[in-house]
């Protein structure tokens, strides 16, 4: 189950199932935002992928269940499951839409070049 904790546009969850191309890499991993960079950490917090925030996209897969959610970091796609019991059908805790809500939050206050404009 992941265990967030959310301000502004940072967030931070663990236990989190993180996989790659049908592929487990870790089923107790952490999410990481803080200072405008997404970190993928195993359960032992050795580094996955990362990057600047504004470069990841992030999304709720059509075919998901509740609970979980797609990240793209680096040109490479995960999909996280943020809470087993979520996406087994039981209430929304809501993990995945905090983290979604913190990726657009960080995208939103995302510097931008003089006279370029939020659009």
């Amino acid at each position: 189950m992941a265990e967030p904790e959310f301000a502004a546009s940072e967030f931070n969850a663990t236990g989190v199932r993180i996989e790659r191309s049908l592929r487990s890499l870790t089923r107790a991993g952490q999410i990481k935002i803080k200072n405008g960079r997404l970190e993928l950490l195993t359960s032992y917090g050795r580094e996955i992928d990362s990057a600047p925030v504004d470069s990841v996209q992030a999304g709720r897969p059509w075919f998901a269940a509740r609970g979980r959610a797609r990240a793209t970091v680096n040109g490479t796609r995960y999909l996280l499951t943020l809470d087993e019991r979520e996406a087994a059908g039981a209430p929304e805790t809501g993990a995945a839409r905090r983290f979604l809500d913190a990726v657009r939050t960080a995208h939103a206050r995302e510097p931008r070049g003089p006279g370029e404009t939020k659009g």
